[in-house]
């Protein structure tokens, strides 16, 4: 059985969007593109290339595989792991890609996601993906939130939590704390905690 680990660079108030370059996703008129790179240390490079060089699939949104797929196949030296793995996207509109191996699921999003999570194979890592995560926390798909906390304020943008949900409860399993500030915290689902209901 697979598990689905969320993995995100995520300001104070829960941006996600486009930390890595200004060109990366200016949807919405989001000018901040890039709000990450003042924050890069040795500690959190360790981290994210101890994540980087785990064997996973990926499982995506259309947005964030239509901005990674024109720039990793040039960059496997950065990610060697990341062509190999099998790409999983959510999608209505996308039906083709260049960019392989990659499955599409375009119906039943729900059902085929919990069925891959069924299957033997490498555990399912989700980056971005803004639409696509509050949907696997509706559904209890999520076992793992491996976020990086930056602090920054950015005020607008897309947040990895940007849809209501029922209370779900984690477990802090791992934590540290970069020389600039970042918190690296991994979150595990903790389905014998009891959370409020409404």
């Amino acid at each position: 059985m697979r598990t689905i680990t969320v993995l995100a660079h995520m300001s104070l108030d829960g941006v996600i969007q486009a930390p890595g370059g200004p060109d990366e996703d200016p949807s919405g008129s989001f000018i901040y593109g890039g709000w990450i790179r003042a924050y890069a240390d040795p500690v959190l490079s360790t981290a994210l290339r101890q994540q980087m060089s785990l064997p996973v699939d990926l499982l995506l949104g259309r947005k964030t595989f239509e901005i990674w797929a024109p720039y990793w196949p040039h960059h496997d030296h950065v990610w060697p792991n990341v062509n190999q793995a099998t790409k999983y996207v959510v999608s209505s509109t996308l039906t083709v890609s260049e960019w392989q191996p990659t499955v599409f699921i375009h119906n039943d999003i729900v059902a085929r996601i919990s069925h891959l999570k069924q299957q033997d194979g490498p555990d399912l890592h989700v980056w971005g993906s803004s639409q696509l995560v509050p949907l696997l926390l509706e559904h209890d798909l999520v076992d793992t939130c491996w976020l990086m906390i930056y602090p920054l304020v950015l005020g607008s943008g897309k947040r990895l939590f940007g849809r209501s949900t029922s209370p779900i409860a984690f477990t802090v399993t791992e934590s540290r704390l970069t020389y600039k500030g970042v918190m690296i915290v991994r979150y595990e689902r903790d389905r014998r905690l009891a959370v409020p209901s409404g």
